[in-house]
């Protein structure tokens, strides 16, 4: 059963992804019909956070769900996956956001995190992929307040002033969490989940 607010499944050609990637990084159990819905993906991001997949698996999650039919979403997904053999930059980032209830701090964290040459990026992983990751890790539904949500380009040339995202890309975690907030009162007003509102600011997908 699809999330409200999710109008359609996102199409993605499971042999292609799979032939594209690393054996280790396809996790069991995503379905193999053709069709990703945001629950699969919240699916394999539970299992993460029991320790039954690896961080590599639940990156390969988000970002067939990120590409979909793209041709060359594979191709840069094994790119990220190769730059973290073993999932350690992908465990540190996320660390945070995979405790029962990341606060707004835990959220900040987790953003710079991803964009710390050092210790944790990843290429071909920029914002509007690895708020992608950072939502269906972190995200905890039921419980309101500030959740972590998906800002791309997308979603950053549709919002209203009133979100404080002032640019098309490259977002200060600053901004990211001012869109945060934003999304939250909405939420709060229209007694919906913050993800409803980020699903109603892009009509079409």
């Amino acid at each position: 059963m699809e999330l409200p607010g999710e109008r359609a499944p996102v199409a993605v050609n499971v042999d292609r992804w799979r032939a594209g990637l690393p054996p280790d990084a396809w996790p069991e159990g995503l379905p193999t019909t053709g069709e990703l819905w945001r629950r699969d993906v919240f699916a394999v991001a539970d299992a993460y956070r029991a320790g039954a997949v690896s961080p590599r698996q639940l990156l390969t999650a988000v970002l067939g769900w990120a590409y979909g039919s793209i041709g060359y979403g594979p191709w840069r997904a094994a790119r990220s996956l190769d730059a973290d053999p073993e999932g350690k930059r992908l465990v540190y980032t996320l660390e945070e956001v995979s405790r029962p209830a990341p606060d707004e701090d835990a959220l900040v964290t987790a953003y710079r995190r991803f964009r710390d040459p050092d210790h944790a990026r990843l290429p071909w992983l920029g914002p509007g992929l690895f708020t992608k990751v950072l939502y269906f890790a972190g995200y905890r539904r039921g419980v309101g307040g500030v959740q972590p949500l998906i800002l791309d380009r997308v979603v950053a040339s549709l919002l209203p002033a009133e979100a404080g995202v002032g640019r098309r890309n490259g977002w200060s975690s600053e901004e990211w969490l001012a869109y945060l907030r934003w999304a939250a009162e909405q939420a709060q007003v229209r007694g919906v989940e913050p993800d409803a509102v980020e699903m109603a600011v892009v009509p079409d997908r």
